[in-house]
């Protein structure tokens, strides 16, 4: 009896832990996404000299902010699968959207964000701002395309979490 007590508690436990961290980090990346962004490019900072600087170091920030929560939330998923009787469809599949955020935002840190900001930073000061480079144009699409995703599936795991069917 009070193994199964101590074990339904260590999951409520965790289960409140990723609950949480998937809900703020969902919140954040819309802020980010909707309000912050938008804010940036309607005040005209993006034409600035020093906004892939700018840029860089939101998104430095930010992208660590990523992997902590990805990190605690997969942890989170990890112990709530080894300490639920059984394993389902379910379980498997909240685990593959907790491993698909993980890797999201290992591209976001380690590559497209690096990328995107090496493609923007003016290295001859003297010649005035020049045109946005194509490939700049071809990693803003996968990044909305992997934050679309990434919504998605945050949006999922949470609604999982919420509903306490992981």
């Amino acid at each position: 009896m009070f193994a199964i007590a101590s074990s339904e508690f260590q999951r409520s436990k965790w289960q409140t832990i990723v609950t949480g961290t998937l809900a703020f980090w969902l919140s954040s990346s819309l802020l980010l996404d909707f309000v912050v962004m938008p804010g940036m490019y309607t005040a005209g900072m993006m034409t600035e000299p020093g906004f892939a600087t700018a840029g860089y170091s939101i998104f430095w920030i930010f992208n660590r902010i990523e992997l902590v929560c990805a990190a605690i939330a997969l942890t989170g998923l990890l112990v709530l699968r080894t300490t639920r009787p059984t394993v389902n469809q379910l379980t498997a599949f909240a685990l593959g959207l907790g491993l698909f955020l993980f890797a999201v935002s290992l591209i976001y840190t380690y590559g497209l964000t690096p990328e995107m900001s090496a493609l923007g930073l003016q290295l001859d000061l003297f010649q005035p701002s020049a045109e946005v480079p194509a490939a700049m144009d071809q990693m803003h699409q996968e990044y909305w395309l992997l934050e679309l995703l990434k919504l998605g599936a945050s949006g999922a795991l949470l609604g999982l979490c919420w509903n306490k069917q992981v």
